[in-house]
């Protein structure tokens, strides 16, 4: 058994209206997308100042790779956690990783690593040819979400086997290796992905899901040697998520003028085999 180790629709003419301070510039009107190896299919590479739910602010790293069809998110929290997100759209598959600060004081080693795989819908978030096309007007703003997405809460209740991972998605061994024992997603998501090719070699059980037992929060349980239910909860503070589209009286369609960034929050609950792995869920 496995053990645990980011459309306001303008109609004015010529003149357009204010845009976002990202702009999706395409390249056939104003030149070649600015980022790392842009034009040559290497990822483009993009880095935003933005503000924390807590008022604190971060800078964020966005790659996207147009040949493989994936984007990537990275950030670090002020308590020093690294949180990253990956969208592999060729395999309908996104990953959340945490690198978790351990407290050496209460035994923990230096850093613990999580990380989260789901499904992934093609609505979330904006494609990866359009995400390589952005650039900033002021790279020194900060930016704020304009829009906050509910809350999601997801029951972890499947491990991902970490030597099969790739066959989930080329990302995983990349994204996961530091938490090559703690890779979890859901029944639901494993059910598609299945009906898609996958292998069942890919995944295992949980003991909670085999024995069928209703395992305390991991808030409630003194003994840190005792299995229990960690909730995780991961927030992407800022990323693009729809594109916008413009009018214009010299334009008979619309076009792609900007983009529309959120905010989103999710509670992860999986099993531990020890308290000691989830000494951060300390509320009951």
């Amino acid at each position: 058994m496995r053990r645990p180790g980011c459309h306001d629709v303008p109609t004015a003419r010529p003149a357009l209206p204010p845009l976002p301070l990202l702009l999706l510039v395409l390249s056939l009107q104003l030149g070649a997308p600015r980022g790392v190896g842009a034009g040559t299919g290497a990822p483009a590479e993009l880095r935003v100042r933005v503000r924390l739910p807590d008022g604190q602010v971060t800078e964020e790293s966005l790659q996207a790779d147009s040949e493989a069809d994936s984007i990537s998110l990275e950030l670090r929290k002020p308590d020093g956690t690294l949180i990253s997100y990956t969208a592999d759209f060729k395999k309908d598959v996104k990953i959340f990783r945490a690198l978790i600060l351990g407290e050496l004081e209460k035994g923990q080693s230096q850093f613990q690593a999580l990380c989260f795989v789901t499904r992934l819908y093609h609505n979330e978030i904006i494609p990866s040819e359009a995400m390589v096309k952005l650039r900033q007007k002021n790279p020194r703003a900060v930016r704020q979400a304009e829009e906050v997405r509910g809350l999601e809460e997801l029951h972890m209740d499947i491990a991902v086997n970490f030597s099969q991972g790739g066959l989930l998605s080329p990302h995983l061994h990349n994204v996961c290796a530091e938490a090559a024992d703690a890779i979890y997603t859901r029944q639901e998501d494993v059910r598609f992905w299945l009906e898609q090719g996958v292998d069942s070699s890919v995944f295992e059980a949980l003991p909670k899901v085999l024995e069928q037992v209703e395992l305390p929060r991991c808030g409630q349980v003194g003994d840190r040697g005792k299995p229990c239910a960690c909730r995780y909860g991961l927030s992407l503070a800022w990323y693009p998520c729809m594109l916008k589209y413009c009018h214009s009286r010299d334009r008979p369609a619309p076009y792609k003028c900007g983009i529309r960034s959120c905010r989103k929050n999710y509670n992860f609950n999986f099993y531990v085999p020890q308290r000691q792995l989830c000494l951060w869920d300390e509320d009951p």
